[in-house]
């Protein structure tokens, strides 16, 4: 959910509980024997059991399902069942309440585990519980997903991230669905596939012995769309052939101006006509490159989409023009043509390439005379002219760097000079000494550099760090009272300033990637000060410490409590952030004043 929230649609501009029910029975006349109803939120509907009850009355309609958040679910699930609804998939992208409150901006997660558990006793088989998978947000809890399954009958699938206008979608944030099942296969070496469904969108796995399974929808990696079969109608009346095209047409104008359904027939048919072999036709590159869809519409909402097996609708066989050729229903904008056309060549591109070609443009072009008067690479020739090697120690045969190098004057800003190291790591042949003064990432050019770690040994590191907020009075209160409109400030903070820390590296950046094995993040009350105090620790398993982590952590958590607090008063001070301690590393422990 975005922080400033969504524009809900007037009721007027949605379709009533009677043009859902004409759409859907023309449908189902085609050879549609599946409909499933999903938002927005479709069970905020006062008339959504009846519109179920309704639907379950057209002959030839097989499956009626339904995509929902869960939150207000468990209330109407028994009569939705009893009126015909026989699908069901729940939204939830995380098993961690906190986390939940912080992605959605509500409460509400132990109303959807209520949900899901009341789906399964109502005998719903199996619940599909829909999991975007994010880099940096929920990615490390693939395992906890996995472990879900266990003793529940559920079907949890992890969605790959797709781009939506909105939610300020990029390539670095999705985990590739061979990742993640990689991830998954290290901790359980026995999962098995197993057989997919007939135009399901999920590849499908099982470890044995677990009542419930996993599948992955790979929408970006691998996309379906030559064996998709769905069609959509949003809330507001407008038929997509697919989720990510921006050519729509508008089925409730069309009814609303009195058109008759031979009429509607041949509309539907003229768009179905041109549902393209891959998203939207559209290249690759530029799909990911490109926001290409409407926000949909949450509130006073039900879309609904139409799985197609036999769609036959005669006047769609009878029609030689194309939809994009009536102007009176067509809403194709030149962006989606441009790229209709691209040659054959270039709709098939993998990820990985994508992904370097993006690197690769990034680049700056530099104009000639930069090109000629480039420094010389480190480690070439000609460097090693400019600096030669020093005498120090041949620690090839040891692999270890002797205490005596670290002494009370001096330690070592280990620079490559020349091709005569025969191995990176703990030879630091053609490395010079460095006094503590110095700054370890400027260059003896004063450029700034990131350090070369790998000669570093791999020890336990940890760090600590603190930070106060005074945040006076009157909003202390309010966050005892857990008054903020914003939400719980104390849960919100801590987990902003979890994520700030596994993010340190794209926030400060000449830190390290680091894999973080824990980050700990607690804010308490201090009623004496009207303050809040910050405690953030941070832990790894690497070559570098991990002290920017907890600093990042502690000050994000702070800068959070400030954000939703905010609209109470501005007289909010954050100071004495600090390291007070950090372990591990060659330059040993450090303890600080707490």
């Amino acid at each position: 959910m975005p922080a400033e929230g969504v524009d809900l649609t007037p009721k007027a501009k949605l379709l009533t509980t009677e043009e859902i029910l004409k759409i859907a029975q023309l449908f189902v006349q085609e050879g549609v024997d599946k409909i499933r109803l999903t938002g927005g939120e479709p069970t905020i509907r006062p008339d959504i059991i009846e519109i179920v009850r309704r639907l379950a009355d057209l002959e030839g309609l097989n499956t009626i399902a339904m995509t929902t958040n869960g939150i207000a679910l468990a209330r109407k699930l028994p009569e939705l069942k009893k009126s015909g609804l026989n699908l069901l998939n729940i939204s939830l992208d995380t098993l961690i309440p906190q986390k939940f409150e912080f992605i959605t901006r509500r409460r509400g997660w132990e109303r959807v585990i209520e949900s899901i558990d009341l789906a399964i006793e109502l005998g719903f088989s199996p619940v599909k519980v829909n999991c975007v998978v994010m880099r940096g947000l929920n990615d490390d809890e693939i395992l906890n997903f996995v472990k879900f399954t266990e003793n529940r009958s559920v079907d949890v699938r992890f969605i790959e991230y797709m781009p939506f206008d909105g939610n300020k979608w990029n390539n670095k944030k999705m985990v590739p669905y061979k990742d993640m099942l990689n991830m998954i296969k290290v901790e359980f070496p026995e999962l098995e596939r197993q057989e997919d469904v007939k135009n399901d969108t999920s590849k499908a796995y099982k470890v044995p012995g677990f009542k419930g399974q996993i599948g992955f929808i790979t929408s970006m990696t691998d996309n379906f769309c030559g064996s998709c079969n769905r069609l959509r109608l949003t809330a507001d009346g407008n038929l997509k052939v697919c989720l990510f095209g921006k050519s729509e047409v508008s089925l409730m104008d069309a009814i609303r101006s009195g058109q008759n359904d031979e009429s509607l027939l041949e509309i539907i048919g003229k768009a179905v006509g041109r549902k393209k072999k891959q998203h939207a036709g559209e290249r690759r590159e530029k799909r990911l490159l490109t926001s290409n869809l409407p926000v949909f519409f949450p509130g006073y909402s039900t879309q609904m989409t139409a799985h197609v097996q036999n769609f036959h609708s005669s006047s769609s066989c009878r029609s030689s023009k194309t939809f994009a050729d009536d102007p009176t229903t067509s809403k194709t904008t030149a962006h989606e043509t441009t790229y209709a056309d691209a040659p054959k060549d270039t709709e098939k591109i993998s990820f990985d390439s994508l992904e370097n070609a993006i690197i690769e443009q990034s680049k700056p072009d530099l104009p000639q005379e930069a090109k000629k008067e480039k420094k010389p690479a480190r480690g070439s020739s000609s460097d090693t002219k400019m600096h030669p090697p020093k005498e120090v120690p041949d620690l090839s045969a040891t692999g270890k760097i002797p205490p005596e190098v670290f002494d009370s004057t001096h330690f070592w800003d280990y620079e490559y000079y020349g091709p005569e190291t025969k191995h990176r790591g703990p030879d630091i042949i053609g490395r010079k000494p460095r006094t503590r003064a110095q700054l370890t990432h400027v260059n003896s050019e004063g450029e700034a550099k990131m350090v070369d770690v790998s000669y570093k040994p791999v020890t336990v590191r940890t760090a600590t760090a603190r930070a106060f907020i005074h945040v006076g009075e009157l909003a202390f209160n309010l966050i005892c009272e857990d008054q903020i409109k914003k939400g719980n400030v104390l849960t919100v903070a801590e987990v902003a300033g979890i994520m700030a820390a596994k993010e340190t590296p794209k926030l400060i950046p000449l830190c390290h990637f680091l894999a973080l094995s824990k980050v700990e993040v607690k804010l308490t009350l201090n009623e004496t000060t009207y303050g809040i105090d910050v405690v953030a620790t941070a832990k790894t398993n690497g070559q570098t410490g991990v002290e920017m982590e907890a600093l990042v952590g502690a000050t994000i958590a702070a800068l959070t409590v400030y954000d939703m607090c905010k609209s109470v008063t501005h007289d909010i001070t954050i100071s004495n952030v600090r390291l007070v301690s950090k372990t591990g590393g060659v330059r040993g422990d450090y303890h600080g004043e707490k």
